[in-house]
């Protein structure tokens, strides 16, 4: 079998499956670095039976995930699973549409109307990029002056992201979240990420420690893995007095720093469904 690994930068979680492809009998792993890549008429991509994409642009992954598949190629996440994971606004609207629980939400395209639902949601709430990860860019509004001002930043920076208003209410976590993993038809693992700051990302300082998968978290984590596609996935969970709420979902998941708490060999469940996502073939679409 002969799998494509795309890839930008080579970092741990990268490595780490690049060992374990490279342990896995019956499996050949060929570098695709987008950088040095070009799509067009007369260019041959490389004939593979499965792309994994571990590019960490959102957005040159999107681009060649679709060019794969429309030669034919299986590709880890799909197209679709990539394209709504990305746009946080297309993933709560899948997750709506599936009724998985998550925050309350809302998207806007102005400033006025930005303000309008920011007092709807009532302060404190939380304001995102709507494409972004690393908890980079977010920002906690307590009351309508501060709103005020960071929707004027916001339109003033003047791209495209920053004109759509992405809107979550803020929820008392605790200090604490839960990043689940999803392989395939699978919540692997999951641990809890504690942090004295409200933003409890590891990328941020949060410290994981092991958390259990039980039926509520599993049973969560599916329903959200599949409203957005499915495929080999990270979501982010807050647990309430109303039961979990999915906050993210998230396509190009990293892992090394929940391989140890969890005890469970992440790198190498992702390996084993590339192989049997390889071996059965089927839809190459969502």
């Amino acid at each position: 079998m002969r799998i494509g690994f795309l890839y930008e930068v080579i970092r741990r979680d990268e490595r780490l499956l690049l060992d374990e492809l490279a342990g896995f009998p019956g499996i050949e792993t060929e570098m695709i670095c987008e950088r040095e890549m070009v799509y067009g008429p007369g260019r041959e991509l490389p004939a593979l039976d499965l792309l994994l994409d571990r590019s960490l642009s959102a957005w040159k992954s999107l681009y060649w995930l679709n060019f794969f598949q429309g030669a034919g190629v299986l590709t880890v996440n799909s197209p679709h699973t990539a394209a709504v994971c990305m746009d946080k606004a297309l993933t709560s609207a899948a997750l709506e549409r599936a009724g998985v629980p998550q925050p309350r939400f809302r998207v806007a395209f102005s400033g006025e109307k930005a303000l309008e639902a920011l007092e709807e949601l009532g302060y404190p709430c939380v304001v995102k990029p709507n494409i972004g990860s690393w908890g980079r860019l977010l920002a906690k509004v307590n009351d309508r002056d501060s709103a005020e001002a960071l929707v004027e930043h916001k339109l003033t920076l003047g791209s495209f992201h920053h004109s759509v208003f992405y809107l979550q209410e803020y929820v008392e976590k605790g200090g604490a979240d839960i990043r689940a993993f999803v392989v395939g038809d699978r919540c692997i693992a999951a641990i809890e990420r504690s942090s004295s700051h409200w933003i409890t990302n590891t990328a941020r300082g949060g410290k994981a420690s092991k958390y259990p998968v039980d039926s509520e978290l599993e049973e969560v984590s599916l329903r959200a893995a599949r409203a957005v596609g499915g495929g080999v996935l990270a979501l982010d969970l807050f647990r309430t007095e109303k039961g979990l709420l999915v906050n993210e979902v998230n396509h190009a998941m990293e892992f090394k720093n929940s391989i140890e708490p969890t005890g469970v060999n992440i790198p190498g469940e992702v390996v084993r469904y590339l192989h049997q996502r390889g071996a059965e073939g089927g839809d190459h679409g969502r």
